[in-house]
């Protein structure tokens, strides 16, 4: 049963003005606050058209839940991305997977000299919202990010990271720590290598009037040097626990002679990414505190991650939960192309479904206190609830095998990303349920429930709709992680403007309500529920 999934990848219209949903079930009058959600939009300008799913043009929506009401609202990202490319009516800057032609008013020297600039980093903010000191952005993987209102959508002014400390760009995954902290990560490259720093921005202090982003006081507190300074790894996020910081270094490789040549070339940014399973993947291990690094390095065969589930300290060990791959090579297959195939076209035959979203959930298990002591080639997990491995290999070397996370019933769901936690109680300590996607299908189809305990499922799914990122609330009288209610968007390809926003019960996993708008949502990333907003 194959459908068109062409529609999840069309451009929209916006609709900067709150419009009434309808509403069926109930929506518990406790909710009150704002889903927001982001996500590319918009795929081509004049006759130019994106080649790459992530390069459509940010598009942030909001679902302002109130007393049992839902109200929905959406605006394009006012980036210079999408500025400039508006007022030329085609595409004028390079995003991950399309490259900008040079304009062809342009003479032809002109033209010629101008392939060798250094391309200007976009500002096309479409990954995700994130907070620093009280205030939100929309982010992506450049140095860019762009203050919003929360409120109204509307679009403020660019930030550049690199213009507070010494980084080139930070992730769209940061954390946030109880006092309030947000913690990123992000590259810098210069005459003495490659580093990957973890930035730590302060919690929001007195703040001053003046409406302005404010990233004052942000350091780099680490930086830990890249493996291959050549040849530097490609990271969507990182582990964060009460105590440490965990960067994974995988054997996604961004080649940097290749990105200074690809302009030269007339190349796109995700052809400078290779899959390099020659490389085994790193573990580095940070005192969050203290910036400090742990001279052990701990290793594991080669795999890829983009999203972490959770982290937590236990008797000395630190379990880390992430989604994860053993084959890279998929980054490169979001193309438009591949997405817009009609139902039995090529698509269903290539093994585009099956190695796209296969990443499953899995466990390793860190030993903190490694040193000379401890014994060679002998397990160190000593606590038996864990079938994840770690042994001494040689002094100040640890190499780490995984435990599965779930059990085969999750196989029937295919894949599964796009993971959640009760966040802000339950982030970096022991927990018991997180949320996520399943992909039996390019794009999700069905919602999971994990039992990290039992690594029992409950599921969500019918034919047809396709949700988002599950986005956990608490209700406000919680005694149990797993009170409150998992909101998601789901999107209908099969039925014009027939989008909902779904609320489900987080502990039973049933629908409590939904709210129906009249419009149609293309399909996005990830989201965030902002309370009070």
């Amino acid at each position: 049963q194959y459908l068109s999934i062409e529609p999840l990848v069309r451009s929209v219209e916006e609709t900067p003005d709150p419009i009434p949903t309808t509403i069926t079930g109930t929506i518990p009058s406790w909710i009150n606050g704002s889903f927001l959600r982001n996500g590319p939009g918009k795929f081509e300008f004049g006759k130019d058209r994106y080649t790459h799913w992530f390069d459509g043009m940010a598009m942030m929506h909001r679902f302002h839940i109130c007393e049992g009401n839902v109200t929905y609202s959406s605006r394009f990202l006012r980036s210079d991305s999408y500025i400039s490319n508006s007022e030329k009516n085609r595409i004028v800057v390079s995003e991950f997977g399309t490259l900008a032609m040079p304009d062809p008013c342009k003479n032809i020297f002109a033209r010629f000299f101008s392939r060798f600039q250094v391309p200007k980093a976009t500002d096309n903010a479409s990954v995700n919202f994130v907070k620093y000191k009280g205030d939100y952005y929309v982010s992506t993987e450049t140095n860019y990010m762009r203050r919003v209102d929360p409120q109204s959508l509307e679009t403020k002014e660019k930030v550049d990271w690199s213009q507070y400390i010494a980084v080139n760009s930070a992730t769209a995954h940061p954390h946030y720590d109880r006092e309030g902290a947000t913690y990123n990560m992000g590259n810098s490259y210069g005459k003495s290598g490659f580093f990957y720093n973890v930035i730590r921005v302060p919690p929001p202090g007195e703040k001053a009037t003046e409406d302005s982003a404010d990233l004052d006081g942000a350091k780099v507190i680490c930086s830990i040097r890249a493996a291959e300074p050549r040849k530097p790894s490609y990271f969507h996020s990182f582990v964060m626990s009460e105590n440490y910081i965990v960067f994974i270094e995988q054997p996604i490789k961004l080649d940097l002679l290749k990105f200074m040549l690809y302009r030269i070339q007339g190349k796109s940014f995700h052809k400078v990414m290779t899959w390099d399973p020659q490389y085994e993947t790193i573990f580095h291990l940070v005192d969050r505190h203290t910036g400090k690094q742990s001279e052990v390095k701990y290793r594991a065969a080669p795999m890829f991650t983009l999203h972490q589930i959770n982290a937590f300290e236990e008797d000395g060990f630190l379990v880390m939960d992430m989604c994860c791959g053993d084959d890279g090579e998929v980054i490169g297959d979001f193309t438009l192309e591949n997405l817009r195939r009609g139902p039995g076209e090529e698509m269903d035959k290539v093994n585009f479904y099956n190695s796209l979203c296969r990443n499953l959930p899995r466990r390793y298990v860190l030993p903190l206190t490694v040193d000379e002591q401890t014994p060679l080639d002998q397990n160190l997990v000593t606590l038996h609830k864990y079938t994840a491995t770690a042994k001494k290999t040689k002094p100040r070397e640890v190499y780490m095998t995984h435990e599965e996370l779930h059990d085969d019933e999750l196989l029937q769901y295919g894949g599964l990303e796009f993971p959640q936690i009760n966040y802000n109680q339950y982030n970096g300590r022991p927990y018991r349920y997180f949320y996520s996607c399943g992909f039996g299908h390019v794009f999700a189809d069905s919602l999971l429930k994990m039992d990290v305990h039992t690594k029992e499922l409950k599921v969500w799914r019918y034919p047809g709709l396709y949700p988002s990122e599950p986005v956990f609330v608490a209700s406000p009288k919680a005694t149990e992680e797993d009170d409150g209610v998992v909101l998601s968007v789901i999107v209908t390809p099969r039925e014009e403007k027939s989008t909902f926003l779904l609320v489900l019960d987080a502990k039973t996993f049933t629908e409590l309500g939904r709210a129906e708008v009249p419009v149609t949502i293309p399909f996005g990333t990830h989201g965030v529920f902002n309370e009070m907003g």
